[in-house]
């Protein structure tokens, strides 16, 4: 048992003395849980693993803080709107960056009804091959139920589709055809989206 658990050292937040540490670097004394986990954004730029011996008198280290939110532009085709509309949509990515797991996108208020499907468009105008494919996300209730047609789906088609959309359509564009992360969709994207809503059956 290392020497140093039996002695008393103040708690970094508070002052208060105590015997337990940081169980990652056994560097740093907390007289709490919520005390390291509050210190720990400073803490972990100097907190250095040591090897592990199981003590009883360490308090866990807190976990690394989750990967931030991505901002990435989508577009939405609402219902009740005539046009479609730009949006901000945060997505929260999934494993680890060398995993190449594409971030989810946190969409589900849009879709109250049911939990959205998807749709991944790879081909544009002509059947040309899209470089970066659109991601068509959808209420399949709202299709089957024969919900409002979309009216800013019918505006972008003239009314000349063969099967008439309902229900919220959000699209979001991927960064690339590996479709690993995602990247801002905009107006350019509609003439691909037009097609598409034209050809559905």
């Amino acid at each position: 048992m290392n020497t140093q658990s039996l002695i008393s050292h103040p708690c970094i937040v508070c002052g208060q003395t105590t015997t337990m540490w940081c169980s990652r670097c056994q560097n740093a004394w907390y007289c709490t849980p919520a005390h390291l986990q509050g210190d720990w954004p400073r803490h972990r730029k100097e907190c250095i693993p040591v090897v592990s011996t199981q003590q009883s008198n360490m308090i866990a280290t807190p976990p690394p803080i989750q990967q931030q939110l991505i901002t990435v532009t989508a577009i939405l085709f609402a219902p009740e709107e005539d046009r479609s509309r730009l949006i901000t949509v945060q997505c929260r990515p999934q494993g680890t960056q060398s995993q190449g797991l594409c971030p989810l996108p946190l969409v589900q208020d849009y879709f109250t009804e049911a939990v959205p499907n998807t749709i991944i468009l790879t081909q544009g105008l002509n059947g040309e091959p899209l470089r970066f494919p659109l991601h068509i996300w959808y209420c399949p209730r709202a299709l089957q139920r024969g919900s409002p047609v979309n009216r800013a789906i019918q505006r972008i088609t003239s009314g000349a589709a063969a099967k008439a959309w309902c229900g919220t359509v959000i699209v979001l564009k991927f960064s690339g055809s590996r479709r690993q992360g995602y990247s801002d969709a905009g107006v350019n994207d509609l003439p691909a989206l037009s097609a598409y809503f034209l050809a559905y059956k």
